[in-house]
């Protein structure tokens, strides 16, 4: 170790190549004092009494079970328990990015982001999960996977109780609750909640699509799509509910399947009261009361509520009915129709009404009829005011205030308000011409 005089004395540049050269101790030597000194770090650790783990600096022994981060960010306000990780942080501010990817070109701030990110062309998965087998690139997604298999959830939402499996997690999943969108388009000014959206969303600006199916040549903007776009060609669903043994192709549709189980809904119409299982379903289900149709059939100009009505809709003019009954050998243009309709022959009744025990081939059916129960009348009559349990009569009835009459008889022209008009009268005049018979 290095020894001091009391006066600190210093040595000439002569006497400092001597002291190299014979490896003497002088008072004081500038060139070797903070060698030594790391040598001496180096070979001191701290071991923590709690979990065993050593560490070389005694305050970030301190921190590891307090949670203390004193060093604070003054442009976000986050906090940060190293002064370290705190400056690298800095650099997403000021857009400082000193390592670029010599396979890429990518720029990251840090060195140690640069070495993680050359795994992703390297394929390198260094951390082992002990208990499966599996692999991964960050030692973080391991020790969070290794929560799989203890079933430990130590980050709990105080909004809606959810655990979670790390604090970066909770901190994500906050924002569905604080409606929090930090991750700006500088292009054209979208919010996001989430860095990884927003690099994807960047790419309709560059018009990048990285990532080609093999299959059908369809392009994709990141690796998660293709992943989960080549179930579609395979068939493979690899998440399965362990409540019913369904399985499913996503994992995010796996979660909000499981909510049909726990009876958990998170996400409430300020309108009519509606609980629905996701955020989309909301969006989806706004458009009920505002009326917005965001989607145009460019052959007739007719619009929809959603994408999927659009895709059915232009089977009609198509013609194209690709799935057919075995049995009678109907035709229909989805294959959910084709299996709804083989509960005609198989007298099939799943859904059951759980106040009156009526049972339904149709889950749709089921959820009209317990209206009647409930008394929920959520669609409203612009004109009148009137109320309604489903769009279908409210669809109806608003058709005699509009005068409304889609439905010609081919045979002698008369039009009227409802199919079942329309079939009651050709089946009693038109047996003849009847496309129903």
């Amino acid at each position: 170790f290095i020894e001091e005089s009391e006066e600190n004395e210093e040595l000439s540049e002569d006497e400092v190549k001597h002291h190299v050269r014979t490896g003497e101790k002088p008072l004081s030597c500038s060139h070797t004092k903070q060698k030594d000194l790391n040598k001496k770090r180096a070979k001191k650790s701290f071991t923590c009494t709690q979990c065993g783990k050593s560490l070389k600096r005694k305050n970030s022994l301190d921190r590891i079970h307090t949670g203390e981060k004193p060093y604070t960010c003054d442009q976000y306000g986050k906090n940060f328990a190293r002064k370290g990780i705190l400056m690298t942080h800095m650099k997403i501010h000021t857009g400082e990015k000193l390592y670029t990817c010599n396979q890429c070109g990518k720029s990251l701030i840090s060195k140690y982001s640069l070495k993680l990110h050359m795994r992703v062309h390297t394929g390198e998965k260094p951390y082992t999960c002990d208990q499966c087998g599996k692999n991964f690139a960050r030692k973080g997604i391991l020790m969070t996977h290794m929560k799989i298999h203890t079933g430990e959830k130590l980050y709990t939402c105080n909004q809606c109780g959810k655990s979670l499996k790390c604090e970066f997690s909770l901190e994500r999943h906050m924002r569905v609750h604080t409606g929090e969108k930090p991750y700006a388009c500088d292009q054209c000014g979208k919010n996001f909640a989430q860095k990884g959206i927003l690099m994807t969303h960047m790419k309709i600006h560059t018009g990048e699509n990285l990532y080609t199916c093999n299959q059908c040549g369809k392009s994709l903007k990141c690796k998660y799509s293709l992943e989960r776009h080549m179930t579609v060609h395979t068939g493979e669903k690899p998440y399965t509910c362990d409540q019913c043994g369904k399985n499913f192709a996503q994992k995010g549709i796996l979660m909000t399947h499981m909510r049909i189980h726990t009876g958990e809904k998170l996400y409430t119409c300020n309108q009519c009261g509606k609980s629905l299982k996701c955020k989309y379903s909301l969006e989806r289900h706004m458009r009920v009361h505002t009326g917005e149709k965001l989607y145009t059939c460019d052959q007739c100009g007719k619009n929809f509520t959603q994408s999927v009505h659009l895709k059915r809709h232009m089977n009609i003019h198509t013609g194209e009915k690709l799935y057919s009954c075995d049995q009678c050998s109907k035709r229909f243009l989805r294959a959910s129709d084709l299996k709804q309709h083989l509960r005609v022959h198989t007298k099939k009744k799943p859904h059951s009404c759980y106040l009156c025990g009526k049972s339904f081939s149709r889950i749709s059916t089921l959820k009209e009829h317990q209206k009647i129960h409930t008394g929920v009348s959520e669609y409203m009559c612009f004109e009148c005011e009137k109320t309604f349990t489903t769009v279908k009569c409210l669809k109806l009835h608003e058709r005699i205030n509009t005068g409304e009459k889609p439905y010609h008889c081919t045979a002698c022209g008369k039009c009227f308000s409802q199919s079942s008009a329309l079939y009651s009268h050709t089946k009693n005049n038109h047996s003849k011409y009847s496309r129903f018979s």
